[in-house]
């Protein structure tokens, strides 16, 4: 795994409800379509007698039954499991209601170099009574169980590994978190609970019999032995059809990935390329036949390798080969044509012809020879091998599609490149080596899948949810550079600048304009955040930072995976036009020149970061303590993507920003701009009355248009855009945005107001019908929200249509959040009655309450509003997993209304949906706005796209 440590754990997270499986095959039969070749370090792949001699290997086909469901001991049953709490945080928990205590929560994969760890943990109930959800989970017909809440319980899986030779640090791990006892959670669930003294582990790989004593020696468990290959198969099949970026071509250096059609994925050739090679036909869930293999693989460059160079470990041998030239050594087609290519049959003058063949003629010792050049010829000579019996198997079965895996390919770019050069050559262009992201636990999984109701079997891609490494990618010592600034020196900054506005100071408030008010308000929305005395934020002071592991380890990225997130209740959004065209990211970072941008405005935004996340903990020394380690971790992060973009799968821009909020999440920072929330709608809901008195007296046409003035110009208020953060710490947005409101001129750079109004309002006795449902995706708190979006559903609700705001699952930046929303519709309810009987029918006010308006109209029917989560914590949305609530408030909508940069410019753009949609935006950053529109910063988007 990418930037992991011996024994830190990636996160596997279950939520919802998981369906307990019978493992029955779900094979799809008759269509040889694709070809897989993945694998461990030690598998059980030399060619027997029959083999050598036979050429085919493997017998006749054998029908596997399901896997094997051990019934003679306790079973992990995650049938109704939920999360509860916050699922994003550092050590996220789960319920089983249906989970005896005396589980074993642990599988291995003990291999001849490395042993798979995945283990399972979870922790005490603590149960939510939420009316308001409820009320929502009723109108939108969610059963109980079948939706994610904010905050909710947690689960996880975790991965780990170790060298074999340090099993004893292995057992030590077992040990210190107990989980050859049901875990250290269990334990504090139930203190009293005994040891189980018949205590079983699933295993598979050549090391659970030879450390079986071992184990029940230091841990007092038995190893139940799972078959290699069954448990490498049952690995392959979860991760190709649950994992949408699994697959992956490697030729020239880079990295492509491939979309697998899982109703189409059976049959394949699963070849693991550990010490020697096995090459396994897969028909189904549990049916597979070994058809061939080579006792010339990773084994066999390794100790070629060893005897030859002297080199101490595999890893060194591999790196050898990067500074090597096969040249040499091997005799090439331009040596025997005298440097011509031999074009007639296809070979390049480069083309190896004999392995080591120059040796014979050259009159030299080994010590004569470079060890790097004997390491490169060596990895060439058994990659090319390995390839082209691959390609002669896939021939042989009229297979596509090759994928490539194991402790031999251990994500060695050249190792890849050569093994692809090799398939592309013999099949002449017509089959393609793939590769494998998650292979390194593929036989741990599958062990751990062995245990009856794993639950996994049903899960569907947009179920599950890749998060990056966090905390381990950071180098230790001390950070180099300036210190962050203090934000205090700005406060007197800011104030100048408000007490340079043009505007009087009224003796009396209520005879003055909405926006004078709110800029009176903006001393407090400019103010800085408290802090501890300068020095104590975010970066510098100490050695070592607050988190998990120490250094990097040198094969730390021979495990290239991330942490994999469980959520059965995702759900691809059902108004996509095309889910399986569908592409949430603008920004294309395959583009260098916009990776390196885009790189250094989050490096840039990263000491304001920082400072907001330690002042949101008080300023304390613990919280300056998991900023430093934050800071570093993220900038690790970043540093590894730069070198390797690919490292974490496909990269766009929204997944670097979701990277950045899931750093903050596993150093504890949960809301670091909870307080900057607070005060902003503070202030935008003390003016709002104001602006609805000012709306209501408008005509109708000038009404719709203000409103939509209103949404562009509020969303200035960004903590995520650098040009933003500017204007608050020199205390002008508050100008930029009363001048916005009061002087915004169209047209604007994208501007289909006019097809938008003709919608609404049509035109002379042609009335247009009201829409059915809105499904309305808010940005920012604040402003934002509160004089944009909120003004906008009114209006909407007035004509008769339901509204449905959409908002963060979790804090991200300043955004507004599910959680936070419904108390700020209630304060606004208190002043318009319009808004408070739809909260009313829309479940968000629960209790009797409000300051009504007109008492008359108290019991006046009313479409409702409604509040759901959208089953994320970032800026942007992938509308390929987003919360099944939002899912079923999408079935019956008619309109979209995507607000801000994050959801309607750097993602969704150019998503087509089945109905109508308007995609409103200011845009903030000029490399944005030059790319996406041709235009400047702080131009406006409104774009309007009529049902397809």
């Amino acid at each position: 795994m990418a930037g992991l440590s011996e024994g830190q754990t990636p996160v596997l997270e279950i939520d919802g409800t998981l369906n307990s499986n019978d493992g029955n095959s779900r094979g799809n039969k008759g269509k040889d379509k694709a070809v897989v070749l993945v694998g461990e370090e030690n598998s059980n792949s030399n060619i027997d007698t029959q083999n050598q001699q036979g050429g085919s290997g493997g017998g006749s086909e054998r029908e596997m039954p399901s896997m094997h469901r051990s019934g003679s001991r306790p079973q992990l049953d995650l049938s109704k499991a939920a999360i509860q709490g916050n699922f994003e945080v550092k050590d996220p928990t789960i319920l089983l209601p249906n989970q005896s205590d005396d589980i074993s929560h642990l599988a291995l994969d003990i291999g001849g170099s490395l042993i798979k760890l995945v283990y399972f943990s979870r922790h005490e109930d603590q149960s939510i009574d939420d009316k308001r959800k409820k009320t929502i989970k009723e109108r939108l017909g969610i059963s109980n169980g079948n939706r994610r809440s904010y905050p909710i319980l947690g689960g996880r899986l975790h991965f780990v590994k170790f060298e074999t030779t340090k099993i004893s640090e292995c057992l030590d791990f077992i040990h210190s978190k107990q989980l050859h006892r049901g875990g250290v959670d269990s334990c504090h669930w139930n203190p009293g609970v005994q040891a189980n003294d018949n205590a079983v582990i699933k295993a598979t790989g050549g090391g659970a019999y030879k450390f079986a004593d071992l184990f029940k020696e230091r841990l007092g468990v038995s190893l139940d032995k799972e078959d290699e290959m069954d448990c490498l198969v049952a690995g392959a099949n979860f991760l190709l059809k649950a994992i949408r970026h699994e697959a992956f071509t490697h030729m020239e250096g880079q990295k492509e990935f491939v979309q697998i059609d899982t109703n189409d994925l059976f049959p394949y050739l699963l070849v693991n390329i550990g010490s020697g090679v096995s090459m396994i036909k897969v028909d189904g869930d549990g049916k597979f036949e070994r058809v061939s293999g080579t006792n010339v693989g990773g084994g066999t460059y390794w100790g070629l390798g060893r005897l030859l160079t002297k080199c101490k470990s595999f890893d060194e041998l591999l790196e050898l080969s990067q500074r090597g030239d096969n040249g040499t050594i091997d005799m090439l087609v331009g040596d025997i044509y005298g440097g011509m290519d031999y074009s007639k049959i296809g070979l390049s003058a480069s083309t190896i012809a004999s392995s080591f063949g120059k040796t014979i003629s050259d009159k030299k010792e080994l010590a004569d020879y470079r060890p790097e050049d004997i390491s490169l010829s060596l990895l060439r000579m058994i990659s090319y091998n390995i390839g082209q019996i691959s390609y002669l198997n896939a021939l042989r079965f009229g297979l596509k599609r090759i994928f490539f895996g194991g402790f031999f390919i251990r994500g060695h770019a050249y190792t890849m490149d050569t093994i692809s050069f090799a398939v592309q050559f013999w099949s002449k262009g017509e089959a393609q080596a793939m590769f494998l992201r998650h292979e390194g636990f593929l036989g741990a999984l599958g062990a751990f899948m062995s245990y009856e109701k794993h639950g996994l079997d049903d899960l569907m891609v947009h179920q599950l949810v890749e998060r990056f490494p966090m905390g381990a990618p950071y180098t230790g010592g001390r950070i180099h550079g300036p210190p962050l600034g203090d934000l205090n020196e700005k406060a007197s900054e800011a104030r100048v600048c408000l007490l340079l506005l043009e505007m009087p100071l009224p003796l009396n408030l209520f005879q003055i304009s909405w926006m004078e008010k709110f800029v009176l308000k903006g001393t407090e929305i400019t103010a800085p955040v408290p802090m501890a005395p300068s020095g104590t934020t975010g970066l510098g002071g100490f050695e070592v930072p607050l988190s998990k592991g120490s250094t990097l380890r040198s094969d730390a990225s021979a495990l290239n995976v991330g942490v994999l997130h469980l959520v059965p209740t995702l759900e691809v959004f059902p108004l996509l036009a095309d889910p399986k065209m569908y592409e949430p990211n603008t920004i294309d970072l395959a583009d260098r020149s916009e990776l390196e941008y885009w790189f250094t405005v989050l490096s840039e935004h990263l000491p304001d970061l920082v400072d907001k996340a330690v002042a949101s903990e008080g300023g304390t020394d613990d919280a300056k303590r998991r900023g430093d380690a934050f800071a570093r971790a993220f900038s690790a992060h970043l540093a590894r993507l730069m070198e390797e973009p690919a490292a974490y799968g496909k990269l766009g821009l929204a997944n670097l920003l979701e990277l950045r909020e899931e750093c903050l999440r596993e150093f504890q920072f949960l809301d670091a701009y909870r307080s900057i929330k607070q005060r902003e709608n503070e202030a935008s809901l003390a003016v709002l009355p104001d602006l609805l008195v000012e709306l209501d007296s408008m005509s109708e046409e000038t009404r719709l248009l203000m409103l939509i003035e209103g949404v562009l110009a509020a969303n200035i208020f960004d903590w995520g855009s650098r040009a933003c953060v500017d204007l608050y710490h020199k205390g002008t947005i508050i100008e930029i945005y009363r001048m916005s409101r009061n002087k915004m001129q169209r047209p604007w750079r994208v501007d289909d107001f006019d097809a938008f109004k003709e919608r609404m309002l049509g035109s002379g006795d042609n009335k247009p019908r009201p829409h059915k449902r809105a499904l309305l995706f808010v940005d920012n708190s604040g402003a934002d929200v509160v004089l944009g979006m909120l003004p906008l559903a009114r209006e909407l609700l007035r004509r008769g249509t339901e509204v449905v705001l959409v908002a963060n699952s979790l804090p991200a930046l300043n955004d507004i959040t599910a959680m936070e929303l419904p108390d700020i519709v209630a304060e606004a309810a208190k002043h318009c009655d319009i808004l408070r009987r739809a909260a009313e029918a829309g479940g968000l006010l629960v209790d009797a309450m409000i300051n009504t308006l007109d008492g008359s109209k108290e019991n006046s029917p009313s479409v409702p509003l409604m509040v759901v989560e959208n089953g994320c914590g970032s800026p942007c949305i992938d509308l390929r997993q987003v919360s099944s609530e939002l899912a079923a408030a999408a079935k019956n909508a008619d309109l979209i209304i995507l607000e801000g940069m994050g959801r309607a410019l750097h993602t969704n753009f150019n998503a087509r949906f089945k109905c109508e949609a308007l995609k409103l935006a200011m845009v903030k950053n000029q490399r944005l706005a030059e790319k996406l529109i041709k235009g400047n910063i702080y131009d406006c988007v409104c774009r309007y796209e009529p049902a397809r």
